[in-house]
């Protein structure tokens, strides 16, 4: 139920999202999801591609910091109050948020959220329980 997320570790300086972005190309690496979050001399790139062992070695040998951890991402009612139930569900069991972010596709502009949780499997069985949907890595990537 989990998907690989890649992070890579970034100098707060300019072109490094552009030499990243132009070494996916490079390699036919697509980019699913992407968001960055940056201190005052690094910043920490976060993205969900649809080869992410092949994106880590040519990272690596590249001379990139990147690694490879596992996230869920659901999809909840587009409505208000959806994310409350969603952290909701999570904190009622034991559950800790690392970290989240959205993105959306363009086929039905419906928003998904990236999860870092403790415990995947156990988290993504506990949203499933609670209706929340949980995505597979196939319903992401084109065809």
């Amino acid at each position: 139920m989990y998907i690989k997320q890649i992070s890579i570790f970034l100098p707060n300086q300019k072109g490094h999202l552009e030499k990243v972005t132009r070494l996916f190309l490079k390699h036919n690496i697509d980019i699913r999801a992407i968001v960055a979050f940056d201190t005052a001399e690094y910043g920490i790139l976060r993205t969900i591609v649809d080869q992410p062992d092949k994106a880590v070695k040519v990272l690596n040998e590249e001379g990139f910091v990147a690694k490879i951890s596992k996230v869920i991402v659901v999809e909840p009612e587009d409505r208000t109050g959806s994310l409350h139930e969603l952290f909701e569900i999570l904190a009622n069991n034991d559950f800790n948020v690392e970290y989240t972010y959205s993105f959306v596709m363009r086929q039905d502009l419906m928003p998904f959220f990236v999860l870092k949780i403790n415990e995947l499997e156990k988290a993504a069985r506990v949203l499933c329980e609670n209706g929340i949907k949980v995505i597979n890595i196939k319903e992401i990537l084109p065809d």
